[in-house]
């Protein structure tokens, strides 16, 4: 059965908007809260929309032989749709509905020229033509495969970026403060959400059938937090205890910081941005953790003395590789010059971070990239700079060593991609 060309209009819409530089995951669940469609359309939406963002320079590479104009140079609208339905092609949507319902859905004055060049990308598959360039194929910047491939031995290159085209699965994690896995797992069951537990944090429910995770009861009243398992690991890597005075520097939007708190440490959680560090808050009163702090401050230049905290989170600012699942446009965003601005400054906050460090304590040093100028190459530096800072056994399998530090793949984790750097500061 075909979809209602609302969806596809919606759809287009939305592409049009993150190229204008809205961000994906913030964009479309926000606009189909408020769109009145089904919750089938909802769904359809979002896997056009996330789809059609992932795989851009694929699409534009089937689109570019078969249109006259470069498509770089259409009106956002117009390439919008042309994007739109040649994802549809391509991924099995049958020609009559992704040809002749995204035209209904384009501006009306473009219509013939989308309904020609989608026509004539019907007529190419399938099979599709598979581009030669690993970069066109699976639909990244060229050096974002570089990158990967500079890490990793070719038979797991591809399998990380096709896993980057995946959609993100969705995990909760049970606010421990009022709830547990199994008192959670029966009340989404019956609501009628499919649970299972998580591979990496066992106490994490992986929950699918649940659509909008903000209108479930669990989330809106406290008892559960979206989030990856993979930002659960880095908490379980500072392994905060109760009682404990923890910094969470740069917390914004909140996931790790009341996480920690809800292991009962008293946390402060700082960011350079007001407006963001108000979702910690937010989240900080939904979950009633009220032994976290907010405070802004800039992370290259705390407001505390001196070995004030027991253990120290910097979960930096980074080029983000590991999160391109859940964050689509990101990766037609960065540049690789930026990713040595990032770096230094990585290496500034850690510098302030392990101040903050009391003798004794634990610093935390994690990213969601695997970049070597983020990881391997900030370790390094780590190791030369921070003075009385000795490293800790990164955590095992399916965490692989790198360095001292330690990478999580999505293709061997199933989560977003992240790496961790421990340090315990003995004098």
């Amino acid at each position: 059965m075909s979809r209602a060309p609302d969806a596809r209009a919606l759809a287009i819409d939305l592409l049009v908007r993150i190229e204008d530089g809205a961000f994906t995951h913030v964009l479309v669940p926000d606009r189909l809260r408020h769109s009145g469609l089904a919750a089938r359309d909802r769904s359809f939406v979002t896997f056009l929309v996330y789809g059609t963002v992932r795989e851009q320079r694929r699409l534009d590479a089937l689109l570019s032989p078969r249109c006259r104009q470069p498509v770089d140079r259409l009106e956002a609208p117009v390439r919008a749709a042309l994007r739109l339905g040649a994802f549809q092609l391509v991924h099995g949507i049958a020609p009559h509905a992704a040809v002749g319902e995204t035209v209904s859905a384009a501006p009306e004055r473009a219509r013939g020229l989308v309904n020609a060049v989608l026509r004539k990308v019907a007529e190419a598959g399938p099979p599709f033509p598979e581009p030669v360039s690993r970069g066109v194929r699976w639909s990244y910047p060229d050096w974002i495969v570089d990158e990967i491939a500079a890490t990793l031995p070719p038979e797991r290159v591809e399998a990380v970026l096709a896993m980057g085209n995946e959609p993100a699965a969705m995990t909760l994690r049970p606010n421990r403060r009022v709830t547990d896995a199994a008192t959670l797992t029966g009340e989404l069951t019956a609501a009628g959400v499919e649970v299972e537990s998580g591979a990496l944090i066992p106490d994490s429910l992986v929950v699918r059938g649940m659509g909008d995770p903000a209108a479930l009861p669990a989330v809106a009243e406290g008892r559960a937090t979206p989030q990856d398992q993979g930002s659960q690991a880095i908490v379980d890597v500072l392994d905060p205890q109760p009682g404990e005075r923890i910094l969470d520097l740069a917390a914004a939007p909140g996931g790790k910081a009341t996480a920690i708190a809800e292991r009962g440490a008293r946390v402060v959680a700082t960011d350079v941005h007001a407006g963001r560090l108000g979702l910690v808050a937010t989240a900080a009163t939904r979950l009633g953790c009220t032994d976290l702090t907010v405070a802004v401050a800039d992370g290259r230049a705390l407001p505390f003395a001196d070995g004030t905290f027991d253990r120290v989170l910097l979960d930096a600012p980074c080029s983000g590789l590991g999160v391109l699942r859940r964050r689509p446009e990101a990766r037609w965003r960065i540049d690789r010059a930026a990713v040595d601005d990032l770096a230094r400054l990585q290496r500034e906050l850690l510098t302030e971070a392990a101040r903050a460090v009391a003798p004794g304590g634990r610093l935390v040093y994690s990213v969601c990239t695997v970049t070597r100028a983020e990881t391997t190459a900030v370790t390094g530096w780590a190791l030369r700079s921070l003075e009385g800072f000795v490293p800790v056994p990164p955590p095992g399998d399916p965490w692989e060593p790198r360095g001292p530090g330690a990478v999580l793949w999505p293709d061997r984790a199933g989560t977003d991609g992240m790496f961790v750097l421990v340090l315990r500061r003995d004098r």
